[in-house]
């Protein structure tokens, strides 16, 4: 494969200059993050602080610089009118009179930072309303399906990113030497079938029973009413658990259950579950909530959370199918 560069590509896929510049300013935050994830405890940018996020959340210090070097990067970019952040109550106003909304998780799985797990960046890109209508909190509340562009970057032993501009998933890897992302893999697929599912089996007591029964059916392999043996993995990072379904198939679910009923569920629609449903969508796979797309949620509010079940399109249509069959 030649190995075009993420400017090259773009500039071959849109036709838009100023989503080019919106993308090419994520990218340059990704790799700005990168940088100071692989520089760790030598740059003191590893631990906690005291502060917490709007989700009630202890902010690491990498949380903090990972949305500060987003919010410079996509304002110097002058294509997007505000910005959206997990880590944030409240939208920031950038260029009042772009064509761009971005809504992004700076850093995604940041818990497990000082464990040296693989992380990430997750984000969205959607269309702006017109400058005078920027204050109207009701201009983010866009379903998944009018994404313009969706993507994340994933920090493990290389960083790559993945992006969708609604013509399937590219990864770009970052080169070190270069510090720039070249194309390593068009149309990422995810297969319709597996054997491998993603969940966090410590909440099981917890969940619905549809997911119960769906995992009970998995673990008890080809003995049961699967008919095959399932391997189960867990990053408890939805990069990284992610990124293993785009790479080699799978499922991953983040059901509801009954401690965070209130909630809605766990992983926030609008920075997570949107555009890696979307990512997932555009690669083959399918995304629910166990009663429909979330892609098709109209959002009621900005920091919105959701249940989230995607990847091989079999598994999520047999997750749906018990869900109708138990409501």
């Amino acid at each position: 494969m030649k190995h075009t560069g993420l400017s090259v590509f773009l500039q071959q896929q849109i036709e838009d200059q100023s989503l080019i510049r919106v993308l090419e300013a994520l990218a340059r935050s990704c790799v700005r993050i990168s940088t100071s994830l692989r520089q760790g405890a030598l740059a003191d940018v590893l631990g906690a602080l005291e502060s917490e996020n709007v989700q009630g959340e202890t902010q690491k210090k990498l949380d903090v610089l990972s949305n500060d070097v987003l919010l410079h990067e996509l304002a110097a970019c002058g294509a997007v009118a505000a910005m959206a952040s997990e880590e944030m109550e409240d939208p920031v106003l950038a260029a009042g009179k772009a064509p761009y909304l971005v809504v992004f998780d700076p850093l995604d799985g940041s818990s497990n930072i000082d464990v040296n797990v693989s992380v990430g960046t997750i984000f969205s890109v959607l269309l702006a309303p017109k400058a005078n209508e920027l204050t109207d909190p009701g201009i983010w509340l866009q379903p998944g399906r009018t994404q313009v562009a969706a993507g994340y970057a994933i920090y493990g032993p290389s960083t790559q990113l993945i992006l969708s501009v609604g013509q399937g998933v590219h990864q770009f890897s970052l080169d070190p030497l270069t510090s720039q992302f070249v194309l390593t893999q068009e149309r990422m697929h995810v297969p319709e079938a597996t054997a491998e599912f993603a969940i966090n089996m410590s909440n099981q007591r917890f969940w619905e029973r549809p997911v119960q029964q769906y995992v009970t059916e998995l673990l008890q392999g080809k003995e049961g009413p699967r008919a095959k043996n399932y391997n189960m993995r867990w990053v408890a990072s939805m990069v990284a658990d992610v990124h293993r379904i785009l790479t080699r198939g799978g499922v991953f679910l983040y059901p509801l259950d009954e401690r965070i009923l209130s909630q809605g569920g766990k992983l926030r629609l609008m920075y997570e579950a949107n555009p890696m449903g979307w990512l997932v969508e555009q690669a083959g796979g399918r995304v629910s909530t166990g009663h429909g797309c979330i892609l098709d949620l109209r959002p009621e509010k900005l920091h919105q959370r959701v249940p989230v079940m995607l990847g091989a399109a079999e598994e999520v249509r047999y997750l749906e199918a018990l869900h109708k069959a138990q409501a």
